[in-house]
């Protein structure tokens, strides 16, 4: 007991759609949120402080299973799901497993995905002794949570959501974290604030089963790349636990305010809340997630962009950031009840970025839309009246594609006229052009065409840097942005065009850093970029390989697995060295280029078959 648990990003998501939590090295759960993954963080010990203690003076905002004199732990998911298996081994030889996850199967009819949480705990070998500390947070940690209770449950009141944890097990060695001997199995169900009728050993190893069975099922329907499967299905999953499949929204990671590198004293942190839905991040969520088959997330996530576009309207202001509900409204603010990741705060709840202009987001409110006009497994495809209701966010990208903005790097200190933001608008008319050929409006398709084409003057007048004989990251610049590769990615230029190759090498050369790339070189809001930024990375690898330097891309994409959790997992940025991961986790973003780059490196199926 009292062992320190050092602070880092070796966390293992588990969740079902609905619910999602973080486990560390130590089994405990120290990330949650209740009643969505951007509410109250229930637990809330990732942000609270330096580091933390297995012991008595061990902080809130957790939820443990200690043993007696540990020697070793050891985790791994059960293959093909995100159910967690932590094994502990103390100093004589006894051995506890503790198996976490969220439910998530079908029943009645529909799927079965509560706010909740299960720990079954068993002796696998000898009787260790446990201590089970069961400490939520509510209102971002400014207090532990009231607690209620009776013979087989207790209740945990006084934030945004009341929960309820059921057991077989004693309620006062948990109330009174009380060591005991653990003799037989126990079964815990942390939900919400209702009876539990049934048997709770009998129906949590239903769960399990049905859980498990639930996630093997989808996996099955992946088409995954021969190489890196496991890379590849670890990556899939977890861009599946950051959706909020109720809307269909996908958020950018699980967490806030996990600064992106290291804060000297006096500096102001790069902490921000990523627990919204960015409209770029979710294309490119979709678009990798196409790859690989998935057309469950595709489908859900349309819902939610109809019900915004529906939302915004023809004369309303697209922002690129909502809420899970469709918020428009994410007043930033400072959360002073926690110490920040490592006690490099402000921990931050809401994002400014909503009130940004950044124009790409209509670029990519159709790129995520257009495959429901061409693709005949959804079970909704996109008809006319869609492509009607969608025409309005085309004539916005028309009227603001040269007008200046935030970027995708959400500047908050000063606008131009980005190049990808520009590019963004030019796929948005083009894609548009195709839907309404594909819908036999060959007018439509001519007008969206044509618009598509003076997009494309207007970037190759202005993006194109003559004297230096590539694009530039702003009109009338001169500056790098690693966005620029995306001109390959949206079909803008072929990667052989000498326009395009100037510009690679450039990019290249501007902001490779050893086998990282940065976003931007130059300073911003918070002065030079202290780490690199994992999708840029993969983004370079992409580059490479269509330039024809395979070898030197699956080389560099060995190293960023390398570089990855114990969980399969990156988060948004890192340090120059590649030691150590920074900014919030899961990053989808960097999930996403793993996915890519993985499907356009691998050697094909026919190889071997």
């Amino acid at each position: 007991m009292g062992a320190r648990v050092t602070q880092n990003l070796e966390l293992f998501p588990i969740g079902n759609c609905a619910a999602s939590a973080l486990i560390d090295e130590a089994g405990r759960y120290v990330w949650a949120c209740a009643p969505r993954v951007d509410g109250d963080p229930f637990f809330s010990a990732l942000l609270n402080g330096e580091a933390a203690e297995d012991g008595a003076d061990g902080g809130h905002g957790l939820w443990s299973v200690e043993v007696e004199n540990r020697k070793e732990t050891t985790q791994a998911y059960r293959r093909n799901t995100p159910i967690l298996i932590t094994e502990i081994t103390d100093e004589a030889g006894a051995r506890v497993e503790i198996i976490d996850f969220c439910p998530r199967y079908r029943q009645f009819g529909r799927l079965y995905r509560p706010l909740a949480f299960v720990r079954l705990i068993r002796p696998v070998e000898g009787t260790p002794r446990i201590r089970i500390r069961l400490r939520p947070t509510v209102n971002y940690g400014e207090a532990p949570a009231a607690t209620t209770n009776g013979s087989n449950h207790i209740r945990y009141v006084g934030g945004e959501t009341t929960l309820r944890m059921t057991t077989d097990g004693p309620i006062s060695h948990v109330l009174d974290e009380r060591l005991f001997r653990l003799e037989e199995p126990i079964a815990l169900f942390l939900g919400p604030d209702e009876g539990f009728p049934d048997d709770i050993t009998t129906t949590t190893l239903r769960m399990l089963r049905e859980t498990t069975d639930y996630w093997r099922r989808w996996v099955r329907t992946l088409y995954v790349p021969l190489e890196w499967q496991s890379a590849v299905i670890r990556a899939a999953i977890t861009l599946k636990l950051c959706t909020h499949e109720d809307t269909g929204a996908i958020v950018a990671a699980m967490t806030t305010s996990i600064p992106e590198h290291a804060v000297e004293p006096g500096e102001v942190a790069r902490n921000w809340d990523y627990r919204y839905c960015w409209l770029r991040d979710a294309y490119y969520v979709v678009q990798a997630l196409n790859r690989l088959g998935a057309a469950d997330i595709l489908e859900n996530y349309l819902v939610y962009l109809r019900n915004l576009v529906d939302q915004v309207g023809k004369d309303g202001r697209m922002q690129p950031v909502y809420g899970v509900g469709l918020e428009p409204v994410l007043t930033e603010r400072v959360a002073p009840g926690l110490k920040g990741y490592r006690g490099m705060g402000p921990v931050r709840v809401g994002n400014q970025a909503h009130e940004h202009m950044q124009y790409d987001v209509f670029g990519q409110i159709v790129l995520s839309t257009v495959q429901a006009f061409f693709d005949e497994r959804l079970i909704r495809p996109a008809s006319v009246d869609d492509f009607r209701a969608l025409e309005w966010v085309g004539d916005r990208a028309f009227e603001l594609h040269d007008q200046p903005d935030a970027s995708l790097w959400e500047f908050r200190g000063r606008e131009a006229v980005h190049t990808y933001s520009s590019v963004m608008c030019w796929a948005a008319c083009d894609r548009l052009g195709n839907a309404a050929a594909r819908l036999g409006l060959k007018d439509r398709a001519e007008f969206w065409n044509d618009r598509a084409n003076q997009i494309r003057a207007t970037i190759e007048r202005e993006a194109w840097n003559e004297e230096l004989g590539r694009y530039a990251s702003t009109f009338g610049g001169d500056q790098l942005d690693a966005s620029l590769l995306q001109m390959i990615d949206v079909r803008y230029v072929e990667p052989t065009d000498p326009r395009m190759v100037a510009t690679m090498e450039a990019v290249e050369k501007g902001l490779r850093r050893g086998e990282f790339m940065l976003r931007y070189a130059q300073p911003d809001d918070f002065g030079e970029p202290k780490t690199a930024f994992n999708f840029c990375t993969f983004w370079l690898i992409e580059a490479l390989h269509l330039s024809g330097r395979t070898d030197e891309a699956r080389q560099l994409f060995e190293d960023m697995l390398d570089r990855r959790t114990k969980a399969g997992l990156l988060s948004e940025d890192i340090s120059f060295d590649g030691k150590e991961l920074w900014g919030n986790y899961p990053q989808t973003y960097s999930l996403v280029g793993l996915i890519n780059c993985a499907s356009l490196l691998s050697r094909p199926w026919a190889s071997v078959r």
